[in-house]
């Protein structure tokens, strides 16, 4: 695979667009019409993308991958200097966290940092992946610093279940924020045209929403992972009560099954909300107690 895109114009260049949260939004973009490039530095995984294999797990990706390709409007690069002129630009790049459970802003910094050199006026600068409370106005004052021209910028969190992306970012509502009225608009017009529904916030707000999303879910978690691992001790199959519990009973409904909760993104996240709060995030610290206790419990088997 050639890391130069072919000479033509893109739409959309998702940046880090080769993982399990740019590619599907990629090619669900490029299936609505979009001329989309993926920029991502592992070659080794935009290779197999462009051959028509995904190097990670989607309901229907292979599918549809394999549908857009032969379109001609999904496009690979590894050269930064693709990003140059293509007016609406999505990182999926969020902030981790270190040793000492605190986030690592300056990954955000390093991204921004490689991709100022080809900016350009006007262009549209989306924040998709999870960020730490005020990183969206945050990058919107650095960028002002460091540029003569103005560069929109938004953040539109990815709220679905991994493995489900395609089907989710088609059913579910996108939420929409700009550090100014015209970023909103141009963001909100953008996903638009794959979301059913769009849900106007102020970046702070978008940002809490896309911690609270997964911190919620993890404590969700932890609430039956503590009832199984009771029922479990007092000798009865919890499986068989939770089954009981919610039949014909809408209001347990959102009980989840237990099990290992879900990946590290909601661990990640709950610990963004605990590094906000100074560390005075009491329910999310128990809710990390009991999930990663879990593989210790012990069962019947």
């Amino acid at each position: 695979m050639n890391s130069r895109p072919e000479t033509r114009a893109y739409d959309i260049c998702v940046v880090g667009g080769a993982g399990h949260v740019g590619a599907p939004l990629a090619m669900v973009f490029a299936q609505h019409g979009f001329r989309t490039l993926i920029y991502d530095i592992n070659t080794s995984a935009l290779e197999k993308i462009a051959s028509g294999q995904l190097p990670f797990l989607e309901v229907g990706g292979t599918e549809l991958l394999n549908e857009v390709l032969p379109t001609g409007r999904l496009g690979f690069s590894a050269d930064i200097k693709s990003v140059a002129g293509i007016p609406n630009i999505i990182l999926t790049i969020g902030t981790p966290i270190d040793e000492f459970h605190n986030p690592l802003v300056s990954l955000v910094d390093d991204c921004i940092d490689s991709l100022i050199p080809h900016l350009s006026e006007g262009q549209l600068l989306v924040l998709r992946s999870t960020v730490f409370p005020g990183v969206t106005e945050y990058t919107h004052r650095y960028l002002a610093k460091r540029l003569p021209y103005k560069i929109l910028l938004a953040f539109c969190p990815e709220r679905v279940v991994q493995g489900h992306t395609i089907r989710e970012l088609q059913t579910l509502p996108q939420i929409v924020s700009g550090t100014t009225p015209e970023a909103e608009k141009r963001a909100s017009k953008l996903f638009s045209t794959i979301a059913p529904k769009i849900v106007r916030m102020v970046p702070t707000e978008a940002e809490f929403a896309k911690l609270f999303s997964n911190a919620y879910r993890y404590i969700q978690f932890a609430a039956t992972n503590q009832f199984y691992m009771m029922v479990e001790s007092a000798g009865l199959d919890y499986h068989r009560l939770l089954a009981g519990l919610k039949e014909d009973y809408p209001r347990m409904r959102d009980l989840p099954g237990p099990g290992l909760a879900a990946g590290p993104c909601l661990y990640k996240d709950t610990l963004q909300l605990a590094a906000f709060s100074n560390h005075q995030f009491s329910l999310g610290y128990s809710a990390i107690q009991v999930n990663e206790g879990l593989p210790g419990f012990p069962t019947s088997s």
